[in-house]
């Protein structure tokens, strides 16, 4: 018998107005294994970590971690498990008006598990871990660059040693060699904390180099799932024509409405 997922969801469903996200979604993520969900723009990436992380309310479906359904749970129960969740976003989601430091310790003073100035030097640890001086952390969002920014929420992601690590498209807006500095640094992270991963990418090349396994979402649905390296040689005609860049095939753009 196969020991149980991290994470396993089972027949998930979203639904917007006539519009079907999610039709059905089964995904099981092992413990301390990089899944990279990839697939066109509105195939419901974003939808499915919404889920996941209760900022959405699926119409259907399952969503157990650890073996337990957190649609099921109480909402202290469900916080409790969620809490357990680092998140870096698209666009890093930095707040301004806040200092680097307290930016990466956010979690950690707003649980009050820490004392300020253990944030502080918690905060600056992390920062070394991500590459960067613990001086940056007297700095705003404002004043670094965007590589620099993806470095800062990465740090915000790991710095309460989640179980579970979500990345919203954490190559995007960088340049080639920066998002493989950044790529390295998930990869260095997850394995180092020996936390489960979940990351929705457009990018083949990072996908390959953060990912131990895939999945293609297509019309709401998983078409295809497998070890991330072979996502350039899957033999799945819709995965080959994504991961390929291919105008012809089976996947047709649609008219947006």
């Amino acid at each position: 018998m196969s020991a149980q997922p991290k994470i396993r969801i089972r027949g998930l469903t979203k639904q917007f107005g006539d519009k079907r996200v999610l039709d059905g979604i089964d995904l099981d993520v092992p413990t301390a294994t990089s899944m990279v969900v990839i697939g066109g723009s509105g195939s419901g990436k974003s939808v499915l970590v919404k889920c996941i992380l209760g900022i959405i309310e699926p119409d259907d479906g399952s969503i157990e971690i650890d073996g337990k359904d957190v649609l099921k749970l109480e909402p202290a129960a469900q916080e409790a498990v969620r809490g357990e969740i680092g998140m870096l976003f698209q666009n890093g989601a930095l707040f301004d008006s806040l200092p680097v430091w307290e930016n990466v310790a956010f979690g950690l003073l707003a649980r009050h598990s820490v004392t300020r100035e253990q944030a502080r030097a918690r905060a600056g640890e992390i920062l070394t871990e991500v590459g960067l001086a613990p001086s940056v952390g007297d700095l705003y969002p404002a004043e670094l660059s965007g590589g620099m920014q993806k470095r800062v929420g990465l740090a915000r992601a790991i710095a309460a040693k989640p179980a579970m690590l979500f990345f919203d498209e954490p190559t995007t807006g960088l340049d080639p060699i920066m998002g493989a500095v950044i790529d390295g640094l998930i990869t260095q992270c997850v394995k180092g904390l020996g936390s489960t991963a979940i990351a929705i990418t457009h990018d083949m090349a990072s996908a390959r180099r953060i990912g131990d396994q895939a999945a293609m979402l297509y019309k709401g649905r998983i078409v295809w799932q497998g070890e991330a390296q072979h996502l350039m040689d899957s033999g799945n005609e819709l995965v080959d024509q994504f991961t390929h860049g291919r105008r012809e095939g089976p996947i047709q753009m649609e008219l947006r409405r």
